[in-house]
């Protein structure tokens, strides 16, 4: 089955940086699409990033371009997402996507904080 597990969260000062990873089984990780989505309590889940099955496309929601690079190592099946210069409104649990077979998949997330 489908899984994905997130790590790397945790807290950080503003103007600090985090490195988010996401571990897929379960699926051929180099043929799909992978995503960063987050969110906060009373919001809908935001996009944040996403890349192509070999990562040669990359895209990044206006809240968070040039402070953000997703990459990927499909010979590790791992997705990261690579967030710098974080401001308090980043504060959010992200979570790892993929689309497979039309169902959306989802990780447990991972609790990102930013505070002095």
């Amino acid at each position: 089955q489908v899984q994905l597990v997130e790590s790397g969260g945790g807290l950080v000062q503003p103007g600090g940086s985090l490195r988010l990873s996401c571990a897929a089984s379960g699926f051929t990780f180099s043929s799909f699409t992978m995503r960063w989505y987050r969110q906060t309590p009373g919001k809908e889940r935001e996009l944040v990033a996403q890349i192509s099955s070999g990562g040669g496309s990359t895209g990044y929601a206006d809240s968070m371009k040039g402070r953000v690079t997703i990459a990927r190592d499909n010979a590790k099946n791992t997705v990261y997402l690579q967030m710098n210069s974080l401001k308090p409104e980043d504060t959010a649990v992200y979570f790892c996507h993929v689309r497979y077979v039309r169902m959306d998949y989802w990780g447990q997330g991972t609790q990102v904080t930013v505070s002095s």
